[in-house]
């Protein structure tokens, strides 16, 4: 008789049951300069549906940057409060095209704003998050904290913590945080790990500071990959593939 076929190897299990991906609104941009480039939205709503289909918990907050950017606005002479405003606005616009994606995809999602627009989106309230989550529901968070001179980074890492997230995905157009800028460096060198301390002292630019220090003071992991790479949401929540990890 022929030998047996080896057994398949099972693949690894996720290393949380609960996360939250964070990415800017520039990577909904596609190729274009501004706004929503449906193909690729879609294409990161199936990355989304990868990792749910493994029984994984999934929050997401998305940026406005492809939109607008209040940073931007204010340096344009606009108050910056009021630019602000209009950027958490322009959140709302993509989480609500994410969650259109998402749901042509077979899965429900809820739109939760801090800035209450009943006939758009849901008010943010903890419990009732948390109750979707568990339901296998994606949760989209949108219009930042509701507060200006706030970013989304922040935000990001205030709703993980509401939220009991294990860790926060931060998806980016490399894969991993690097020394320097591998776009502009090619002797540029990815760290594998590295501290919240490190990030902050070496201004390594993953996220804002007061970000950084709040999932430093909370110790929730930040784990940063590549958005272009098919497939690496699910692989870098199993612990494979190329990725950084930012923790005590």
């Amino acid at each position: 008789m022929p030998p047996a076929d080896p057994p398949a190897e099972t693949p690894a299990a996720p290393m949380y049951p609960r996360v939250l991906l964070k990415i800017s609104g520039e990577a909904l941009m596609g190729d274009q300069g501004f706004g929503l480039h449906p193909p690729t939205v879609r294409r990161i709503a199936e990355e989304v549906k990868q990792v749910h289909d493994l029984g994984v918990q999934i929050c997401l907050v998305i940026g406005g940057g492809n939109i607008f950017r209040g940073l931007s606005g204010a340096a344009h002479g606009m108050e910056r409060a009021t630019a602000d405003y209009m950027g958490m606005l322009a959140t709302v616009m993509n989480a609500l095209g994410m969650q259109g994606a998402l749901e042509g995809l077979g899965i429900f999602t809820r739109v939760i704003s801090a800035i209450p627009m009943d006939q758009v989106c849901e008010p943010y309230i903890r419990r009732r998050a948390i109750r979707h989550l568990e339901k296998g529901r994606v949760c989209v968070f949108a219009a930042g904290t509701g507060n200006p001179y706030f970013t989304t980074d922040t935000a990001a890492t205030l709703r993980a913590m509401e939220m009991g997230c294990g860790a926060i995905f931060k998806g980016t157009q490399v894969d991993g945080i690097y020394d320097s800028d591998p776009k502009t460096n090619p002797d540029a060198t990815r760290y594998a790990s590295v501290s919240y301390d490190e990030v902050l002292q070496r201004n390594l630019r993953v996220m804002d500071a007061s970000a950084i220090a709040l999932a430093r003071d909370n110790k929730l992991p930040i784990i940063v990959y590549s958005l272009r790479e098919s497939g690496a949401f699910a692989k870098v929540l199993r612990g494979e593939g190329k990725f950084t990890i930012v923790h005590p």
